[in-house]
């Protein structure tokens, strides 16, 4: 019967849901497991539970210190992709100038091309002009590995806009500074903190790029994850990327509460 059919085909959909999330949940189920193992080496299932190896991680001076270094970092590469990103978009969509197709591709290249490649290259430039390897290069390497991000996303947003409101707000004599913040910004608000979140995630998690533009003594919490794979097996990384998978849980739960995921688009 019809209606039997249709109810297997949901059924066959919220099964296939349910394995897609678990397959994808899995690494990081695995990861925060066997952080809490009472044993020395990296092993999943743990054959005890500790919280050892997240007090080692904290008393560790390069975890700690990486961890400011890429917060701070992706704040700032986030604020400035904002800052910038945001009027680029609203030109992007809003007028259809010669040139600005040209002007788009170039804003959004480096999405497309190799974070290896493009890593180089920022590292060539950023030593042409003096900037070396340091917070400098790297602000500069993560405003331009977000910066698509907050464009494309934003694009959208501004593409659902209601271009009444801004002209009718014009017509009653609103400044262009009036008119952007008490009737554009507050109509993509939740473009802006999903844009917002993009930007921060992959400045926050970037290595590829990161690792040519970090300094000796300053490296960003992935890159410092990266290098001590070398020296050591114990949980003590697990446990710091179960840090980064709380906080990043906490993060998209917190922004859920405040604006609703549904609406960030």
């Amino acid at each position: 019967m019809p209606w039997q059919s249709s109810k297997l085909a949901l059924l066959a959909w919220a099964l296939f849901q349910v394995i897609a999330y678990f397959v994808l949940a899995l690494p990081s189920l695995v990861i925060i497991g066997a952080s809490f193992d009472s044993s020395s080496v990296f092993s999943f299932p743990p054959h005890g539970l500790t919280l050892a190896w997240y007090a080692r991680a904290l008393a560790t001076p390069a975890f700690t210190a990486s961890f400011v270094l890429s917060v701070e970092l992706a704040t700032l590469a986030t604020a400035l992709s904002l800052l910038l990103g945001t009027p680029a978009a609203y030109a992007l969509q809003r007028y259809r100038l010669p040139g600005l197709q040209v002007v788009q591709t170039l804003l959004l290249s480096p999405i497309v091309i190799p974070a290896i490649v493009l890593g180089i290259g920022l590292l060539m430039f950023c030593n042409l002009v003096g900037l070396g390897q340091g917070l400098a290069g790297l602000l500069l390497g993560h405003f331009v590995i977000t910066l698509p991000y907050v464009i494309r996303t934003l694009i959208s947003s501004f593409s659902l806009f209601d271009v009444v409101l801004e002209e009718a707000a014009q017509s009653l004599r609103a400044t262009r500074f009036v008119v952007w913040f008490r009737v554009i910004i507050p109509s993509i608000v939740p473009g802006l903190l999903s844009a917002g979140i993009f930007a921060f995630v992959t400045s926050f998690g970037n290595v590829a790029l990161s690792i040519f533009l970090v300094s000796s003594d300053a490296a960003t919490l992935p890159v410092q994850m990266f290098l001590s794979v070398e020296h050591s097996s114990d949980p003590t990384l697990a446990a710091v990327a179960s840090v980064v998978i709380f906080i990043t849980g906490a993060v998209v739960l917190t922004v859920d509460r405040l604006a609703g995921l549904q609406r960030l688009v």
